[in-house]
């Protein structure tokens, strides 16, 4: 591409796949600069590319906005809406938590990391009431657990930014200011597999799945567990 890269940390090896890391808040990379001019070079001419953006935004306040398609008018451009899925399950067997057992305890409570693992199964509708010796699955729900007349899970697909999750654990703990009967709420959210960053802007080395995902567990005491999973192929969370 005429582009300094390094590398991949996943190519093995010989290297058949490299990183460029361009930093567009970087000084020099105004549009008079050499360093734009090359940028600019090594896309349109050297390497012509055609991709595909995800764009998004968060306002600075409630006034009115322009919608993002009026800066992109030269473009090819469509709005893409989330895709919402709300089910409610009925008489649901659900682990036993205690915010102060993170590992769990025997006979009392359920470690965040079976909870983790539990999260994932149900919001994927995979059934839990399995026995230990079944052939098609032998997951069920953890033990100590409870069997609760309703849980409600929400299901969000699209582009969401990082403050518009920041709003919603905000909502989710002002859940608590009026007297429940459930002890905890709990959000997960998952990045894109295929993301060519994930924790801390470090290389996210898809390979398989592509996990790249953390989780709240927010109880009502104002406590919480924060869960973070990346893949094999992935540096380590923070």
């Amino acid at each position: 591409m005429g582009l300094q890269g390094k590398p991949s940390l996943y190519s093995g090896k010989k290297a058949i796949r490299y990183i460029v890391t361009i930093d567009l808040s970087d000084s020099s990379m105004s549009p008079d600069g050499k360093k734009f001019q090359r940028v600019k070079w090594a896309l349109t001419e050297k390497k012509p590319l055609a991709l595909d953006f995800l764009v998004s935004w968060d306002p600075l306040d409630n006034s009115e906005q322009p919608s993002i398609q009026s800066y992109y008018s030269k473009y090819v451009v469509k709005e893409c809406r989330f895709q919402v899925n709300s089910n409610v399950s009925r008489d649901l067997l659900c682990p036993v938590l205690k915010s102060d057992e993170l590992h769990g305890k025997e006979g009392t409570s359920c470690s965040a990391s079976e909870v983790f693992e539990w999260l994932g199964a149900i919001s994927n509708e995979i059934n839990c009431n399995n026995e230990s010796n079944s052939f098609i699955s032998s997951f069920c729900c953890p033990e100590p657990s409870i069997l609760v007349e309703q849980a409600h899970v929400c299901t969000v697909t699209g582009f969401i930014t990082p403050t518009k999750i920041q709003k919603l654990v905000k909502q989710l703990r002002e859940y608590f200011n009026e007297p429940k009967l459930s002890q905890w709420v709990s959000i997960m959210v998952h990045g894109f597999a295929d993301s060519p960053v994930s924790w801390r802007e470090t290389e996210h080395g898809y390979f398989k799945g592509g996990e790249n995902l953390y989780s709240f567990v927010i109880f009502n005491n104002e406590d919480y567990w924060l869960q973070m999973a990346v893949g094999t192929y992935d540096g380590c969370p923070p």
